[in-house]
């Protein structure tokens, strides 16, 4: 049993006792609220995917269909009653498909988990045109439909509702992909600007790519997965122990380091034309997954989109959590309901436009839910043309300032050592599924690395006034490595006053440190891989001592840091187990790095590294 199905099934195993005596009781019988009906939907290469059409029965007239493809398996039978992040939908009624990308569970064929598009003209198949086939059979058969189709998804889903506008069919007039992605060299799943995300490779691929099912990754005989994956040494070795050229994916990891014609062929945005279709980004800043591709994806259909048919909407969120309540940021309140004002006021009115031709257009380009003001906010384009690009410099003193530093101004240093490397969340650290921890651990409070010798922290002072950035956030750092490679991981925190609530009094056990006071909340967080400073394409060793430009893509925000709280910037030069260790040792393949590659070096942070900020004016 998968590790989220087996938590459900011993929260619903405690109260078993109290459910059972309720049902006891004589109940009257309920009647059902849809139809289920399960098919199989050939492809034009005569592979066959396992499909559920469920139906609403209290609606008699034509609806449209709103079809989701996943690699997680379909619902085996129809809901009881409406799934809770589908009431706003509900409303207005659909037709909702579910059907197994191909090769998984029920479905024929091979899953390799390809993001690549065949040429036009050719025969051969994808993910695109199995969506294609998908819509052309519904329409064609599904009965009572209105002719009109809708795709959506989270994730794995969420890409393959984006795809289907490579080779849209004519009935697809409305696409939500939600925490899509679009380059798993250059960030998501897989990697951060192509360093390895080792823990999360780990478990996904293995969970996706052993069987036709989903498998939990069966080698942790460790509590503390940081021990684990240290005494593993690299990505090659988790491979050959425990993958064994069963995952076509991990395999690509290993053996292609660089980003190659392999890689960028999975680069499937090169694919998109002309916006065609309706299409609702959904982006989380807080996304622990897919935080890059929702950006990708808009920009893509944005450089072409003459009936303004491309928006994106983003907020606080993690991995998906805009399909339930989203009322927090880890334990941060916010203060508000925005997933369900997502999907009330944002998703729901959307698809009944263009699917139902119901409510008015959406007349925003993009609709964020600024983090720290906790409102919703906007904008005509992204990024806000009222943004100017403000740097803020880290000082040798510690702190941050928007003056540049003088001539001369020293550099701070630190030492990194990869037998010791800077945890990513606090220890012990589980299995990416194995605890609620995954979901939020971009926003734990970061003190709990107070004291290590290998972060350097600037911090400001108190805040005389808000102060708000919208749109891309970049670093730029001027730093050196001893060594011949290196990583530099880069953070800006904001720091909650240490007022920020009132205590309880008399105080239980652990009150004191689970109060907000002080927290320290990540805005942005990104890795940076030295090798790469020259280009993506092949790896290059550093010259040792050298200060040099390193540009730290820390993606897109909308944040107000309030008055009274202060900024701070953190550098490291870890990030494990969620990022393979860098040697530190130029080596032509990390994943492949001998115990000795792996050295101790001085890393330094010189006068002239800033933060770039789209400050709004």
């Amino acid at each position: 049993m998968h590790r989220p199905l087996l938590a459900l099934a011993l929260a619903l195993a405690a109260v078993a006792p109290a459910a059972f005596a309720r049902q006891a009781q004589p109940v009257a019988a309920r009647s059902p609220a849809y139809s289920y009906t399960k098919t199989m939907i050939p492809m034009r290469d005569g592979v066959r995917l396992e499909t559920v059409v469920i139906r609403p029965l209290d609606r008699k007239g034509p609806l449209p269909i709103l079809l989701e493809r996943s690699p997680y398996g379909i619902p085996d039978e129809a809901p009881a009653e409406t799934p809770p992040d589908q009431s706003f939908l509900a409303r207005d009624g659909y037709i909702m498909v579910y059907q197994n990308m191909r090769g998984r569970f029920g479905s024929e064929g091979k899953f390799t988990m390809s993001m690549a598009i065949a040429p036009k003209g050719s025969k051969a198949v994808d993910d695109a045109t199995d969506a294609y086939d998908t819509i052309d059979w519904l329409v064609k058969n599904v009965p009572a439909n209105n002719g009109k189709v809708g795709m959506w998804g989270v994730s794995y889903p969420g890409y393959a509702a984006a795809v289907a506008l490579t080779k849209p069919h004519p009935a697809l007039k409305a696409v939500s992909p939600q925490a899509g992605w679009n380059d798993w060299w250059m960030n998501d799943d897989l990697h951060r600007f192509g360093a390895a995300r080792l823990t999360y490779a780990t478990d996904w691929l293995y969970l996706l790519q052993h069987s036709k099912t989903n498998d939990d990754f069966p080698g942790y005989d460790q509590f503390d997965t940081y021990d684990w994956f240290l005494k593993q040494g690299t990505l090659g070795n988790i491979e050959k122990a425990w993958f064994k050229g069963v995952s076509p994916i991990m395999t690509a990891m290993v053996e292609r380091p660089d980003y190659d014609a392999g890689w960028q062929a999975q680069r499937w945005t090169d694919a998109l034309g002309r916006a065609g279709v309706a299409t609702l980004s959904v982006a989380g800043f807080w996304d622990q997954e897919d935080p890059y591709g929702p950006w990708r994806i808009y920009q893509k259909l944005e450089r072409d989109d003459p009936n303004k048919l491309n928006t994106i909407v983003a907020g606080p969120w993690n991995h998906g959590s805009w399909r339930g309540p989203s009322d927090k940021v880890g334990p941060v309140p916010i203060g508000t309901d925005s997933g369900t004002a997502f999907r009330r006021d944002v998703e729901a009115p959307f698809f009944a436009y263009w699917l139902h031709g119901k409510g008015t257009r959406p007349t925003y380009e993009a609709r964020m839910f600024q983090s720290g003001s906790w409102q919703w906010r906007d904008y005509p384009q992204w990024p806000p043309a009222a943004a100017k690009p403000t740097s803020l410099y880290l000082r040798a003193d510690g702190t941050v300032s928007f003056d540049a530093p003088t001539a001369g101004e020293a550099c701070r240093d630190y030492v990194s050592d990869p037998a010791a490397p800077v945890p990513y969340r606090r220890r012990p650290i589980s299995s990416t599924w194995g605890s609620r921890d995954w979901p939020w651990w971009e926003a734990d409070d970061q003190r709990f690395l107070g004291g290590r010798p290998d972060v350097l922290s600037y911090v400001s002072a108190p805040l005389d006034a808000d102060f708000t950035v919208t749109g891309s956030l970049k670093a730029m750092l001027m730093a050196s490595t001893s060594g011949t490679d290196s990583d530099f991981v880069v953070k800006l925190i904001d720091v909650l006053p240490d007022d920020t609530e009132k205590l309880p009094r008399p105080m239980k056990p652990g009150d004191y440190a689970k109060s907000l006071n002080g927290y320290q909340l990540p805005i942005a967080m990104e890795v940076r891989r030295g090798r790469w400073l020259d280009g993506y394409e092949k790896a290059k060793p550093l010259v040792p001592d050298q200060v040099r430009s390193w540009d730290v893509d820390l993606r897109e925000h909308d944040h107000v840091f309030r008055k009274g709280h202060r900024i701070m910037v953190q550098v490291q030069s870890s990030w494990f187990p969620v990022i393979d260790r860098n040697p530190q040792t130029f080596v032509p393949n990390i994943a492949k790095a001998a115990p000795g590659d792996f050295k101790r070096a001085t890393q330094r942070v010189c006068a002239g590294s800033r933060i770039v900020l789209p400050v709004m004016r």
